[in-house]
């Protein structure tokens, strides 16, 4: 590790000077000054291109004056660092992180308080966070709100969802940002619960592309103690303010000095797969708090799930409603059997798969959804028709292991009081994992899924389960900020609109999976359950005009194109045995890599990326589109070169269609070397997948 410091004292009285930071690359420049009233404020430049114009900084602070105005600067301090690290499970085997850094110490004339304010600056993009020393002037302390702005230059082209304090389950809008406005949504989507308090809110992260071909993206890094930061714009000038997820009081967040905010991180390029490639969020994170992680492995899985979200069986023992109270007219099977899930197991043997996944197994599932009900699970009492004794000791004998789930209803206060229960019944029967849900108005009443109080839970949560070596994945969680870097055991989330909504709703467009790259997965790993095969719902049920928005082949590459160390097979055992040969991509296919690279993007309409699977040789190469069909030529000079190596090709048929042919597809095998040029067609809505292997 290499680090340089340089310490610059300066007066503080009169001093208006700009002190500014540039990236490792020089192409992007962060400038910070001090206005006539002593407010702080920054710019942002990209090769010499305004990014971000003059944006004010500040936080205002309950029952004391705001940290917004009167400062001086009392010095500046700069660093660069160049070094690296090795994730635990990753997209890359090493990862360079490469920066310069200013420090700012601002002194408020009146109350003496003191505020520092940090700017990293990559290549990638810049981050800067406050940072609050310890001092008698300010202890303990309550943020009433932060009034960081992102002032931009222009009316870009804005990938978007809805500032909802409760759920990030949201299909993007592709608008102007002058468009925005979430009083025009149908928002009759499947949402369980919403909570959006104004028209002009949306979320982070958020996905732009100037007029001149600038690439933006404003999101956070390292949310640890603090609320989620959504933002509120001005649609005439374009401008965005930092807007907090507040409590149940309407406070934002209780610190105490010395503290830091989470990191506010603007990324911005010229070529979009630098936006899909970036490491910043990571590097913005703290190393790992594991000292032993050799448990920690990547895992991909099958389990009893989507047969209830399309109404083959269901989570609830008396088999008369699903999940949210929807009412059957006939009983239907329950899906937590111990003999449905000896099936998957003995699946999951014969076919190579880690784990099996069993949701509804527990008591509990027939009468909370909607009734804001504390005491509903105890994450220990299996239903009546679901032998947990009997099924572990079959999951051991066949080599495979069972993953918990762990449906919370929104009751925090129920789960945290059982957790230490939860988690060593786990460990008595085998269950190296869990998945949490967090479905639900949240308990304590009043919190929001974004709030402190519950960004604290999850981060207390893989926290918690390390001690017990068991891995998190979570579900309706607050989107990661990278924090896996620190608790590597949160394996995955979801937090987003996954696959499930395909199910039952109007389900995602086919931009969905070529825009959640560089939003949702800038974040860390998503849980986002591929690999449906039968994507038309009338298959279950001749009435249903649900349908997957993909094609076959398009739900195999996602397996290389939505990065996550957690991987499952979301369809039915008996589908995957229909189209035996499309499966076998399943199977082969890596979830954890050595290298990675991003070969074309483009938000809304493209991706195509390939991995190296961690310690092989072997390469697996990921192509999607939108809506439209879409032609390309790729040469695969990553791989080595003078080696030859024979490709599988995963490919949309002549004719296929996500609407009208979804199941058409196509499989060949040729040789390939570092010179070949592959010439890709994907249907609309399709894909390509190829594994890549060397020929001994």
């Amino acid at each position: 590790m290499r680090i340089s410091f340089t310490s610059l004292l300066l007066l503080c009285i009169g001093f208006t000077s700009a002190q500014s930071v540039k990236s490792p690359s020089q192409d992007i420049v962060t400038e910070f000054k001090l206005d006539q009233s002593g407010s702080p404020y920054y710019s942002v430049t990209y090769k010499n291109q305004p990014v971000i114009a003059k944006s004010y900084l500040g936080l205002d602070i309950k029952n004391e004056p705001s940290l917004s105005d009167s400062f001086t600067i009392m010095g500046v301090k700069s660093a660069s660092v160049n070094d690296s690290w090795k994730p635990v499970l990753g997209e890359v085997a090493v990862i360079q992180n490469k920066y310069n850094q200013m420090s700012v110490m601002l002194r408020q004339e009146g109350t003496g308080r003191l505020l520092n304010i940090i700017f990293k600056a990559f290549d990638e993009g810049v981050a800067f966070r406050y940072e609050f020393p310890k001092q008698d002037k300010l202890n303990y302390f309550v943020i009433a709100a932060e009034n960081t702005e992102f002032n931009l230059t222009g009316d870009h082209k804005a990938f978007w969802i809805p500032g909802d304090f409760d759920s990030q389950e949201y299909v993007y809008n592709e608008t102007l940002l002058s468009e925005i406005d979430n009083d025009k949504l149908n928002l009759n989507n499947g949402i369980a619960v919403k909570s959006i308090t104004d028209k002009y809110t949306i979320q982070s992260p958020l996905m732009m592309k100037s007029k001149n071909g600038l690439y933006i993206n404003i999101f956070e890094a390292a949310v640890v103690n603090y609320p989620v930061m959504h933002l509120n714009l001005d649609a005439k000038t374009h401008k965005l303010t930092s807007q907090l997820v507040p409590n149940a009081i309407g406070d934002m967040a209780y610190l105490q000095a010395p503290a830091v905010t989470p990191w506010r991180t603007i990324m911005v390029s010229d070529d979009a797969r630098d936006i899909v490639g970036q490491k910043m969020i990571l590097n913005l994170n703290e190393p790992s708090k594991i000292d032993d992680t050799s448990w920690i492995k990547p895992m991909k899985y099958v389990g009893i799930w989507w047969e209830m979200h399309v109404g083959v069986s269901t989570w609830d023992y008396s088999g008369t409603q699903d999940a949210s109270q929807n009412k059957f007219a006939k009983r239907k099977p329950h899906g937590a059997t111990t003999e449905n899930t000896k099936r998957y197991i003995d699946f999951a043997a014969k076919h190579g798969f880690d784990g099996v996944l069993v949701e509804g197994w527990n008591t509990g599932w027939e009468d909370w959804f909607g009734n804001w009900k504390e005491e509903v699970f105890d994450f220990t009492t299996p239903y009546p028709d679901f032998d947990i004794k009997e099924v572990t000791e079959y999951a051991k004998k066949k080599g495979v292991k069972m993953i918990m789930h762990h449906e919370t209803s929104g009751s925090v206060t129920n789960y945290e009081r059982r957790l230490d229960r939860a988690y060593k019944f786990m460990k008595d029967y085998g269950y190296g994992a869990v998945k949490t849900g967090y479905v639900g108005k949240i308990i304590p009443r009043g919190e929001f899924h974004d709030g402190q109080a519950m960004v604290n839970h999850f981060n207390y949560v893989p926290q918690r389960a390390a001690e017990y070596k068991i891995l998190i994945n979570s579900h309706e969680s607050s989107r990661p900020t990278g924090v896996h870097r620190t608790w590597p055991n949160y394996i995955a989330a979801e937090a987003a609109r996954g696959n499930e909504f395909n199910g039952w709703s109007s389900g995602n467009p086919p931009a969905h999976e070529t825009i959640l790259p560089f939003t949702r997965l800038l974040g860390g790993p998503m849980d986002y359950t591929p690999g449906i095969f039968e994507v038309k719902m009338n298959v279950y049920d001749a009435t249903k005009t649900e349908q997957v928005h993909t094609t076959l082949a398009k739900q195999l590459a996602l397996y290389v194109t939505m990065y996550s160390p957690l991987q499952m097979a979301a369809d039915l055992p008996e589908n995957y045995e229909k189209y035996p040969d499309a499966f076998q991509f399943i199977k082969d296919v890596a979830a954890d890599w050595d290298d990675t690279k991003v070969l074309e993007a483009e938000p809304g309409d493209y991706l195509t990326i390939a991995r190296k699977a961690k310690g092989t040789e072997n390469w697996f190469l990921g192509a999607i589109t939108d809506e439209n069909a879409r032609k390309t030529t790729l040469t695969l000079d990553f791989l080595t070169p003078d080696q030859k190596y024979k490709a599988i090709i995963y490919q949309d048929g002549k004719n296929a269609d996500w609407k009208n042919d979804p199941i058409n597809y196509e499989i060949k095998t040729i040789k390939v070397t570092a010179k070949t040029k592959l010439k890709l067609n994907l249907a609309p809505g399709g894909g390509t997948a190829i594994s890549i292997v060397p020929i001994q």
